[in-house]
């Protein structure tokens, strides 16, 4: 069955949207008892705004990780609305993915405002199910400043417009987990090397580029482009470590899951225009791979880097 055979569903964006669309619910206390006669460990109590939001139903029943990221990047933000009149914008994150996500079950959001400086805010985030940690996350935003400015040039490649999308590529493909890839995602994502959903790429270099956008028009928000980034770049960033070693999504000997996920957001940026992830594998060893990407906008400027390692382990059977 492919998608013209079946029922009308909910706009894939518009369903992002709402999942990013946080609620708040009221705040915690967090207490960190010191040790017997030393102060210096004694933290204190500090308090925590607790946000709850839902998930995108996926085909596999876990939450995607690049879901959760991009909530709480939301989550993080919307405590800054008092910091510097709300001028404060994220420029880097550090997470760990910690346990897999139920996306049938709300998660809260708990964060805890670190410090806000005279031009730095940071913020921890705990995304929580059933009472444990599945995602922790520091964020850091500054107040606009000048200062030194270069970047690395964008490299070349192919015009979007003439790569196949996933609806092309996946659209008659009899499975649902294509049907889903293929009409349910919300990002546009356009392989420049050739996808890896089917098969092994041609070549087999640690390294790719796609294009990617968001598949509808965006609210002029900083904070919500920001999170549609970090919601993308969990895509395809370990696809540089699969190339390299001829393997494809379809492979049932592959167990992947990423562990860690760091960005950098230099410049603003919008995500429903079309931009272009370089990534490339250094290492791959012990069961995981390491992969890092850039961001360019159409017109060359570099946007944001990023870095993940995942688990990747094949399977004899």
């Amino acid at each position: 069955m492919t998608q013209s055979d079946e029922q009308p569903r909910l706009d894939p964006l518009a369903d992002l949207l709402d999942v990013l669309d946080l609620d708040e619910l009221s705040t915690a206390r967090i207490t960190v008892e010191g040790l017997p006669d030393d102060a210096e460990t004694d933290l204190g109590e500090s308090q925590a705004q607790v946000f709850v939001g839902r998930s995108q139903p996926q085909p596999h029943g876990r939450v995607f990780g690049g879901q959760v990221l991009a909530q709480s990047v939301v989550a993080a933000g919307r405590t800054m609305a008092d910091v510097d009149g709300g001028r404060r914008t994220i420029h880097s994150l550090h997470a760990y993915f910690v346990r897999p996500g139920d996306d049938s079950h709300p998660i809260r959001f708990a964060v805890e405002r670190m410090r806000d400086g005279n031009s730095f805010s940071t913020r921890r985030v705990h995304a929580i199910q059933y009472g444990k940690t599945i995602l922790s996350m520091i964020a850091s935003f500054q107040a606009e400043a000048g200062g030194l400015d270069h970047q690395d040039p964008m490299p070349a490649a192919p015009d979007p417009e003439m790569l196949q999308s996933v609806e092309q590529t996946l659209g008659t493909v009899d499975h649902p987990a294509a049907q889903f890839f293929a009409y349910q995602r919300p990002i546009d994502l356009r392989h420049v090397e050739g996808h890896l959903y089917l098969k092994p790429g041609a070549q087999r270099a640690a390294h790719q580029s796609v294009w990617l956008k968001a598949i509808g028009a965006l609210p002029d928000d900083p904070l919500l482009h920001a999170a549609v980034l970090a919601y993308a770049s969990d895509y395809s960033l370990l696809e540089s470590v699969l190339r390299r070693h001829g393997l494809a999504w379809s492979d049932r000997r592959l167990r992947p899951a990423s562990l860690d996920h760091a960005m950098w957001f230099h410049r603003p940026g919008r995500a429903d225009e079309w931009t272009l992830y370089t990534q490339q594998s250094p290492s791959a060893s012990s069961g995981r791979g390491l992969a890092t990407g850039r961001m360019f906008a159409p017109d060359g400027t570099l946007i944001a880097s990023v870095a993940q390692e995942g688990m990747l382990r094949v399977k004899d059977s």
